[in-house]
């Protein structure tokens, strides 16, 4: 699973605590999250037909609901996604999931193109689980899984 890129806030995030223009009240600005993708950073790194592709994701969150926006390339045409996650666990851990997509095995998404994305629906975010986004970024990580790497492969 991925561990190196972790998510990270893009530059302009703003954290719960910030206030909106008055100083009285907290912002309604969204948060967004970025990864970089790459089966390199996954414990253990994919060594397979799937190790050459890379992807990125931004995760923007506002309102306590969280929407999922990812691109993959390079990966095999036939590499089918059966998972899209948010995780929580530090580098070099796999941890559990915390935030889901929506993409399963019963619904995987088919990369039939040299580029393929995905949008999530917007997905309801469990205040702690935002909050300890918030607290710690780096102790979380977006990953992708696929049959021939059930653990993730970017």
């Amino acid at each position: 699973m991925k561990r190196f890129a972790s998510i990270v806030f893009a530059a302009c995030a703003v954290t719960l605590a910030c206030g909106d223009d008055n100083g009285s009240g907290p912002s309604n600005l969204p948060m967004v999250f970025v990864a970089d993708l790459r089966p390199a950073n996954e414990v253990p790194p994919v060594a397979n037909a799937e190790s050459g592709g890379r992807g990125n994701a931004q995760i923007t969150i506002e309102g306590g609901a969280a929407t999922i926006y990812f691109q993959l390339s390079g990966f095999p045409s036939d590499t089918r996604v059966v998972g899209a996650h948010i995780h929580t666990a530090g580098p070099g851990i796999n941890g559990p999931i915390v935030v889901n997509t929506g993409i399963s095995a019963a619904s995987p998404l088919v990369l039939s193109n040299p580029i393929a994305d995905f949008t999530s629906p917007r997905v309801t975010v469990d205040a702690a689980v935002l909050q300890a986004m918030v607290n710690n970024p780096l102790g979380h990580y977006f990953n992708v899984h696929s049959p021939l790497n059930p653990g993730g492969f970017a």
